[in-house]
């Protein structure tokens, strides 16, 4: 291919976006676009190098992934060592264990797959996650094993109908990916179906272009100004005005793309667009945009980690700094180096790659295992289903029944989800609860009547307390309220929690010092419990926050040093013992339950 250094000035016009946005620069609302963008690079690039091969006769499948190796593998197998070595020293074990399986996945090109499946209720923040960005990484391999061989095998067989099969698997995708971004987004974002269409727009401006290599240049001089003037104010609009209202990879992705392919076509010499993209400072960050994109999340995220609050907008931009640094460093000593054959042999590429990656898919699975090399922090008296957020709060599953078994007892109904199930572990770790009889429902609604089924009018009616343990509408309080009390059952809403921004801090004091610590509350979880107690009289409703926080700071160790939430949401075991007394003990609901003290 003839060298463009517009190409690569439009990956700069990409890639700072994303960075910037990912620093929290608010003025970029939409810089998450600059991905969608590379995809339409790449597929351009890919697409006319396989072409070009393909006329030629000298297509490799061998030679095309050996370049892909030396292009990707070098940097990013450094940005993972590096980010290994972070996690191990700064990273607490549920975290620790979360980067294993981003490690494990990422080495085989398939976060996005982790990402889709693990996004949603129990999942790690994505600003503490320092392999986060690997997944447009996952989209461009998994579509690269599938897309020379169809290349292939249409060049052979069906050669006049490729573009045509590329057009309607473009489409196809498309639709898919809009209707995906409304039902289920957080895999929509992430997944190849959904993705492929903005890669093969690339493929198509491809096509488009080796049929008519000289198509821009034949064009007035004013049409190239228009189009690819056109396609900058789509890209940079798009950038500036999108937010998270402007869900991807749906319809809304139309505008950067295509603003993409527009630049790609017509940006020629002579136009603003080009003189703007072939600029030397800009070419040159474009030429450094893989590392650029490859370290800035991982130091962004290690930043939070390390901090006890959120670090500042001045922070982030001086790692963004770093990043570049770091960036041209890693151009010119890794990627520049393993791209030369005379330097790096294939079997050497091969081989390499071969071994470091073995090593990732060892270190992800034993980090994953060992709950993230949990003997870094806490001794062996420390039980691994008593700290794992899903096992000890999923145990609570046991009590999900249909029925009150002992009519005799005294009969406790809670509703709601895993923060209902912390209540329940509270409770059995407080209270002698032989005399109970608790039933647990997590498909129950928070309005009793009218009863939305024969089982929920069984179970409130028969229950002799009733706790709302996971949130609520306060239009449903006066009506629960009235329900019970004009029944003589007891009734009452469990209020919110939160354990601050960061734990992992906790992992650089050394053992003596990690008993009795705090954290600062945010803002939101006040105003998040401000609105839940001010919907609920006083008599009914259970403060988490209000027995245990003291200016503004909230416990996260017991006074042994142990872990009272390992996700700043949900209870260990030892947060149970330690919270249950202190929220449940004194108050109405403890006096439930005789001889308690």
């Amino acid at each position: 291919m003839k060298y463009r250094s517009e190409i690569d000035g439009l990956r700069a016009l990409a890639v700072v976006p994303v960075v910037l946005f990912h620093a929290g620069v608010h003025a970029l609302s939409g810089g998450f676009v600059g991905v969608d963008i590379f995809f339409v690079i790449s597929g351009y690039l890919i697409t006319s190098i396989i072409l070009t091969e393909l006329e030629q006769g000298k297509f490799s499948v061998l030679n095309f992934y050996e370049r892909r190796a030396r292009r990707i593998l070098p940097a990013l197998y450094g940005v993972m060592a590096v980010s290994s070595v972070l996690g191990y020293l700064w990273m607490m074990p549920d975290e620790f264990k979360n980067y294993g399986q981003s490690l494990l996945a990422t080495t085989l090109f398939s976060n996005n797959i982790l990402l889709s499946v693990t996004s949603g209720y129990w999942d790690l923040n994505s600003e503490f996650k320092p392999l986060l960005h690997t997944w447009s990484l996952g989209v461009e391999e998994q579509y690269y094993i599938l897309f020379p061989i169809f290349l292939m095998v249409g060049w052979k067989y069906f050669r006049k109908s490729i573009v045509a099969s590329c057009l309607l698997i473009a489409l196809a995708s498309l639709l898919l990916a809009n209707w995906g971004v409304d039902t289920r987004p957080e895999i929509a974002f992430y997944v190849l179906p959904t993705r492929a269409w903005e890669i093969l727009l690339g493929a198509l401006v491809a096509f488009y272009l080796k049929d008519r290599p000289d198509a821009a240049t034949d064009e007035s001089i004013t049409k190239n100004q228009l189009l690819s003037g056109c396609g900058l104010i789509m890209i940079v609009g798009a950038i500036v005005l999108f937010d998270k209202n402007y869900p991807a990879p749906g319809f809304y992705m139309l505008v950067p793309t295509l603003g993409a392919a527009l630049i790609i076509v017509y940006a020629r010499a002579g136009t603003l667009a080009h003189r703007l993209l072939a600029d030397k400072l800009v070419v040159g960050l474009g030429l450094i945009s893989y590392s650029f994109y490859l370290w800035h999340q991982p130091l962004l995220a290690f930043s939070r980690i390390y901090l006890k609050s959120q670090p500042t907008l001045a922070l982030s931009l001086g790692l963004v700094l770093v990043a570049l640094v770091l960036s041209y460093l890693t151009w010119r000593f890794v990627e520049q180096p393993f791209r030369n054959r005379k330097a790096v042999s294939r079997r050497a590429i091969f081989a390499s790659s071969g071994l470091i990656s073995c090593c990732f898919v060892g270190l992800g699975l034993y980090l994953n295992q060992s709950y993230g090399m949990a003997s870094r922090v806490f001794d062996a008296s420390v039980k691994l289903e008593e700290m794992d957020k899903r096992i000890y709060n999923s145990k609570v599953f046991s009590f999900k029944k249909d029925q009150f078994d002992h009519p005799e007892k005294l009969k406790i109904l809670v509703i709601g989800n895993s923060y209902a199930r912390d209540f329940i572990n509270m409770t059995s770790e407080t209270f002698d609860t032989s005399r109970t009889d608790i039933v647990y429902r997590d498909d129950l609604t928070d309005c009793i009547v009218p009863f939305i089924d024969p089982l929920a009018e069984k179970l409130f009616s028969k229950a002799d307390v009733i706790v709302f343990g996971g949130g609520f509408r306060k239009e449903c309080v006066h009506g629960d309220i009235a329900f019970a009390t004009g029944l003589g059952k007891k009734v009452f809403y469990f209020g919110n929690k939160h354990f601050g921004y960061n734990e992992n801090w906790l992992i650089r004091l050394k053992a003596e010092q990690r008993a009795d610590q705090y954290n600062v509350l945010l803002p939101e979880t006040f105003e998040d419990e401000q609105h839940l107690s001010s919907a609920v009289p006083p008599e009914y409703y259970i403060s988490f926050l209000a027995p245990v926080v003291r200016n503004g700071e909230i416990p996260i160790t017991d006074h042994m040093g142990r872990l009272l939430s390992t996700d700043r949401m949900h209870l260990t075991k030892y947060g149970a013992i330690f919270f249950g007394e202190k929220v449940l003990g004194n108050g109405p609901y403890g006096q439930l339950f005789p001889g308690h003290k």
